[in-house]
């Protein structure tokens, strides 16, 4: 529309912009008979013309006045601007003069303020100084008089009045309050030496001195003075005290050996007890001096006893060793109940923090001695998870000597290893195997957690000693006899496949003589097979619990040097070599059954019955072993999975294998085999479950693989059965069916079939011009990829093609 019209919208047709003169008449008369009131549409017409007239004249006389009129209220709006900036001039001037009259009122304020504060500093300086003056005396006169209670509180104040000088030290009188003021501090700390030297001689065991009022405030005292005169007191103190220690204990003495180690601990016990009766209120709470004391015992103890082990490290035995070690984490385990260890390090103990859930399998309480023996059983992972313990703060401050002597725990526990693999080994050739019981699932062998209760053994016992290098040594000791354990105890006694293939003839086979049907491993053997494999999961599973909780246990610095992933790897291949042989000896047993089938003339047979004593054969075989081996893997679903899977994968391929040996096959002989063939395969699909009371429902991957293999063979089977005639329809039904592009499958199914060898090579010739095209792409997967053919092959293709039509017609 025009912008007229949008401004004023008009339904009038003389207003549009597309106005057509014509089209308006025709629209105001349409018939001649609507010209009689001509005169009348003219006339409204001329009336509009008019008006229209009327308003433009309005319209223009009006804007005549529009220019005057908007210079009048320009002018208007000029004078009120003014008016305006000269109002806002007078409010910004009365502004100032009330600004400089506030600044007039408030300057004498301002005075008054400052006066007041300097004022005030001046009195609290003056009163500082007067009370510094008068203490810095009065704390002379104390010092000389030894008033330690008195002058405890006084030289605390003091040294706080002097803080606030520290910028006045420029006054003489102030740098000499000040240096009179160190001058007490040293003199007090000297005499407070002396005082305590003269009541606790550091010459000479006896102790002439002992507690008193004046040397507990003065404890007092030094705790405000320099904190060297505190360490000092501490450090003289504590070496009187253990001075009838070093003499009593030394290295010439009989009591100083390992065997007689208990006497040190019961000493310092007694010590302890003797210090709190005498001294434990003389020295301030604060100070922690019985734990000093303490932790001082074992610093000299630690070095004792290394000092005495490396002269006599020959007569170190592994007994004599764990025993001076287990006193020794339980005299530690007694400090720690005792005291909070906050003298230790730098003098702070960080609060234990509750750790989370630990995802250790061993949930036991090692805080015991090493004699607490824990089994570790499979259902711990179920067991609900316990805080780790919280680590103790005297852990080490004195075994830690014994680290270096513990390659003797290491040898030995080396050696009972040794002895405990042969006992093992001893035990399992003298009992012999497992007795076979169904109901227990498949026992485990209990050597496995004999083997296992006895690291637990060693590995606490060993992280009490040590979470060190000695831990790494023992790990290693363990994955020895690990393997070991895997190659000799279950390995070792598993049941030896024979060449011999055993089993039934095919006279027998044909006369369905069952009584001759016997498998190759006996029922104990199978039990054995099973037990072994129940074993080898039960370690494997263990061996990696094992694994986390010496992680937990060692060095966070040495958790890397921590992997039993090899031991678990061979657990794991005793698992698989358990599985293999199962399926090799029940695939072994059908075997004179499917050696039969291949043998049977095939052409001859004259009419479908039923199943094929071959048939019934491999099912016996089946219902005797499966039950008995998913009865005793029952524990280990999963393998018996695994062992029904490898079983499918070895049987099928070798069913389909004998199946082409099987011709020339008759139209019925294809028909019994393909009923024989539906016959295996609802066996197999039932065969995780056959014989079972409880029937379930087999594993989908199980299942697949058995669908997908028998349905091969009964393909194989249909296409035997379909005509040859006309080739390209049987080429096309085999592709269809197969989906092999193999020439030499067809070749097989061609020799089922008996034809000859010329029919078979015109085939042939038609099988590979049939095949499909390969996919576009380049490279392709699966059964139908084939190389595509170069232009001399596509033309020798023609060419044969070509001359098996002109022999055809």
């Amino acid at each position: 529309f025009p912008p007229c019209l949008q401004v004023f919208p008009s339904q009038d047709p003389l207003d549009r912009a597309d106005f057509n003169a014509v089209e308006y008449i025709n629209a105001l008369f349409p018939t001649e008979q609507s010209l009689a009131n001509i005169d009348e549409v003219v006339n409204k017409i001329r009336l509009k013309i008019r008006r229209l007239d009327d308003n433009i004249r309005t319209v223009v006389r009006g804007q005549t006045n529009v220019g005057q009129d908007g210079r009048q209220a320009l002018e208007e709006a000029q004078k009120a601007i003014q008016q305006l900036f000269g109002k806002i001039k007078d409010i910004k001037d009365k502004a100032e003069k009330s600004e400089q009259m506030v600044k007039e009122i408030t300057r004498d304020i301002k005075q008054l303020d400052h006066a007041k504060r300097h004022l005030t500093t001046s009195i609290t300086t003056l009163n500082h100084l007067h009370m510094l003056a008068g203490g810095v005396d009065s704390l002379e006169a104390m010092t000389r008089r030894r008033q330690y209670g008195e002058v405890a509180n006084l030289l605390q104040g003091v040294v706080n009045v002097l803080e606030h000088f520290n910028k006045y030290m420029g006054i003489p009188q102030i740098r000499q309050l000040s240096e009179r003021v160190k001058a007490a501090q040293n003199e007090l700390g000297q005499q407070i030496l002396a005082d305590f030297e003269e009541a606790f001689p550091s010459q000479g065991t006896k102790r002439t001195g002992g507690p008193s009022n004046v040397l507990r405030d003065a404890c007092l005292v030094a705790n405000v003075l320099d904190p060297r005169i505190k360490q000092e007191i501490i450090k003289k103190f504590i070496k009187q005290h253990l001075s009838e220690y070093l003499v009593l204990f030394q290295e010439n003495q009989d009591v100083a050996w390992l065997d007689k180690i208990d006497r040190r601990y019961a000493w310092i016990k007694r010590q302890l007890v003797d210090y709190e009766e005498k001294y434990g209120r003389m020295f301030p709470q604060e100070w922690c001096m019985t734990e000093r004391i303490a932790v001082e015992f074992c610093h000299v103890t630690r070095a004792e006893l290394s000092k005495i082990m490396r002269t006599r490290a020959k007569e170190i035995e592994v007994k004599l060793l764990l025993f001076a070690i287990q006193r020794t984490t339980n005299f530690e385990g007694f400090l720690a109940k005792r005291f909070s260890g906050c003298t230790l390090a730098d003098g702070t103990v960080k609060k234990p923090e509750v750790p989370p859930p630990s995802t250790n399998p061993f949930l036991e309480d090692e805080t015991g001695t090493e004699t607490d023996e824990i089994v570790i059983e499979k259902s711990d992972t179920d067991k609900p998870k316990k805080p780790k313990v919280p680590d103790n703060p005297f852990h080490g401050i004195v075994s830690k000597c014994f680290e270096p002597h513990l390659y003797v725990y290491i040898e030995s526990q080396d050696k009972n290893l040794g002895e405990l693999i042969d006992r093992f080994v001893a035990d399992f050739k003298a009992q012999g195997p497992p007795k076979p019981n169904v109901d227990e699932g498949g026992a485990v062998l209990p050597s496995c957690a004999d083997l296992f209760v006895y690291y637990k053994k060693c590995m606490v016992q060993c992280s009490q000693l040590s979470t060190g290098e000695p831990m790494i040594a023992l790990t290693t000791i363990f994955q020895k006899y690990l393997r070991e354990y895997a190659w000799k105890i279950l390995s070792g006694n598993l049941p030896k496949t024979t060449s011999s293939s055993g089993g039934l003839t095919i006279t027998s086979l044909l006369k369905e003589k069952e009584g001759s049907e016997v498998a190759k491993f006996t029922l104990e053997e199978l039990c054995l097979i099973c037990s072994i494999l129940s074993t080898a999961e039960y370690c494997l599973a263990t061996t990696q619990q094992l694994e986390e909780k010496l992680k937990e246990k060692v060095d966070a610095s040495l958790v890397e040097r921590i992997n039993l992933t090899g031991e678990m790897d061979t657990f794991s291949i005793v698992i698989s070599n358990s599985i293999q042989l199962l399926v090799q000896d029940l695939d072994a047993a059908c075997d004179p059954a499917l050696t039969a089938m291949s043998k049977m003339q095939w052409q001859n047979v004259e009419h479908v019955g039923d199943q094929s004593p071959y048939v019934t054969s491999v099912i016996l075989h089946i219902k005797q072993n499966v039950p008995i081996i998913r009865d005793n893997l029952a524990s280990t679903r999963k393998y018996f999975t695994q062992f029904c899977i490898k079983f499918a994968n070895s049987f099928i391929p070798k069913f389909i294998n004998h199946l082409f040996k099987c011709k020339p096959i008759s139209m019925v002989g294809a028909e019994q085999l393909l009923l024989d063939t539906h016959s295996l395969k609802m066996v197999l699909l039932d065969l995780p479950s056959i014989g079972s009371q409880v029937v379930r429902k087999a594993p989908a991957s199980y299942t697949k693989i058995v669908v997908k293999g028998m349905t091969r063979a009964e393909m194989i089977l249909k296409v035997v059965m379909a005509p040859h005639e006309p080739p390209v329809v049987f080429v096309d039904n085999y592709i269809k069916l197969l989906a092999d592009c193999s020439t030499d499958t067809f070749q097989k199914i061609l020799d089922m079939k008996g034809l000859k060898r010329s029919e078979q090579s015109s085939m042939l010739d038609l099988f590979r011009l049939r095949l499909p095209a390969p996919p576009p792409g380049g490279d392709s997967t699966g059964p139908l990829s084939l190389s595509a053919p170069t232009p001399e092959q596509e033309s020798s293709r023609i060419r044969k093609l070509e001359k098996l039509i002109k022999k055809r017609l």
